[in-house]
């Protein structure tokens, strides 16, 4: 374990920050959050023991002091699910990116979205963006490049459960043909709580998926034969990605503000093409089968716990 280090997570009260708060803290970070509404913070159960600072990353004046004398700042929001969702979040990095210059922040690290080409869905498209307007100054990034994460908590994984959950017979879009490294959320925690520890990483763009590439049909059989839920899937070439929208629409609860990009980038294959990740983190990702697993047994504790 390397000295203790002051890290800032932008975006605690989200699902991916929220899990990774504790995993810095049984690291031997110091811990900050910057929150819009730091009420939704007591939630949690790591919230007394983290430093809070009241701050939006689309308000450049509430910065500075949550980033002065931080060794590391997590940037896990987005503005997905909004209007002007892209320009939104090319605002946010920016200020994120000036602030963090400024206050000599030694390193950002980034959970951006995995995608190739020049086709990308407008949400990959814009990930990406913010991943190098973060890095349009002088603080190096890392920037962690994922697929569907697998956990109770990931919308892309959660359109996958209600689909399989609820559709005994799936008239299936071109796209569940479309290969994808879906990774687990803890694998996925791991990557970024390690990274800090990991000097090699610094200033990388890093793909990080799972032991499994599978198409987005496999994921739903494979989730399904879990489940023991038998399900026909008959392809058809005429859902393209905006009609199997609206398709979700009926058949989840997902907001169409966050479903709609999330759908239109179902098109892009994201499969891991550079092996750099493997080589800098020594740990291997589990395959998809566990994850799954993994994530039905979160969804029981959180429903428990609800009830």
């Amino acid at each position: 374990m390397n000295d203790k280090r002051r890290v800032l997570v932008i975006g605690a009260t989200g699902y991916i920050g929220s899990h990774l708060v504790p995993h810095l803290l049984e690291r031997g970070n110091d811990v900050a959050v910057l929150a819009r509404n730091p009420e939704k913070l007591k939630r949690h159960p790591w919230h007394d023991q983290v430093t809070v600072f009241e701050g939006d990353v689309l308000d450049i004046e509430t910065l500075p002091a949550a980033f002065a004398s931080m060794d590391v700042i997590y940037y896990l929001v987005h503005s997905l699910g909004k209007d002007n969702f892209a320009e939104r979040d090319r605002h946010a990095a920016y200020n994120t990116a000036l602030i963090a210059d400024r206050q000599q922040v030694g390193r950002i690290i980034y959970l951006s979205g995995m995608g190739h080409g020049p086709d990308l869905s407008e949400h990959l498209a814009s990930r990406q963006e913010t991943g190098r307007v973060l890095a349009g100054k002088s603080v190096p990034v890392t920037e962690f490049r994922a697929a569907v994460v697998v956990g109770a908590g990931s919308d892309s994984f959660r359109i996958i459960h209600y689909l399989a959950e609820r559709l005994p017979v799936m008239i299936t879009p071109k796209w569940v043909q479309t290969r994808t490294q879906p990774i687990a959320e803890a694998d996925v925690l791991r990557y970024l709580a390690e990274a800090p520890e990991r000097p090699e990483s610094t200033g990388k763009i890093l793909e990080i998926g799972g032991n499994d590439v599978m198409s987005y049909g496999d994921m739903m059989r494979t989730y399904s034969r879990i489940r023991g839920l038998r399900r026909l899937m008959i392809p058809v070439p005429v859902l393209t990605p905006r009609l199997s929208a609206y398709w979700v629409d009926l058949t989840t609860p997902i907001p169409a503000g966050v479903s709609h990009p999330l759908i239109e980038g179902l098109k892009n294959e994201v499969v891991v093409t550079d092996p750099a990740a493997r080589k800098i983190f020594s740990f291997e990702p589990m395959g998809y089968e566990q994850a799954v697993r993994l994530a039905i047994e979160e969804m029981r504790r959180e429903k428990a716990a609800a009830d």
